[in-house]
């Protein structure tokens, strides 16, 4: 072959069942992941919502407080979610199942 011929494309070969289970495990981890990013950054606003705001704004806390009592709650709901969605996630490429995400955590998620 001279520098001139360009060379032959070799045909693209489908992805073994083996190597499709074990990207798709990964792309739920990389999920799973992201549910405690968000749980962590609702848990940061939780702390800084009930416990910094009050003081440095210098004003009653009851409100702030229950203010980061419902991100608390978001951050708890976000892991339970997360948790759900990986463990069903986990079940379903294993069986080779189709999986669906149900309305009622889209629902829960949503508003945030």
């Amino acid at each position: 072959m001279t520098d001139l011929e360009e060379p032959e494309e070799q045909p693209k070969r489908a992805p073994q069942a083996i190597d499709v289970k074990q990207r798709t495990h990964m792309a739920a981890e990389r999920t799973w992941l992201a549910w405690w990013r968000t749980a962590l950054g609702a848990t940061v606003g939780a702390l800084g919502v009930g416990r910094i705001a009050p003081e440095a704004l210098d004003v009653k806390a009851w409100p702030y407080v229950v203010l980061g009592l419902g991100y608390a709650a978001i951050a708890i709901g976000l892991l339970a979610a997360g948790y759900w969605r990986q463990r069903n996630m986990a079940k379903a490429v294993d069986e080779q199942l189709p999986i669906h995400l149900p309305i009622q955590i889209v629902a829960m998620v949503l508003p945030t």
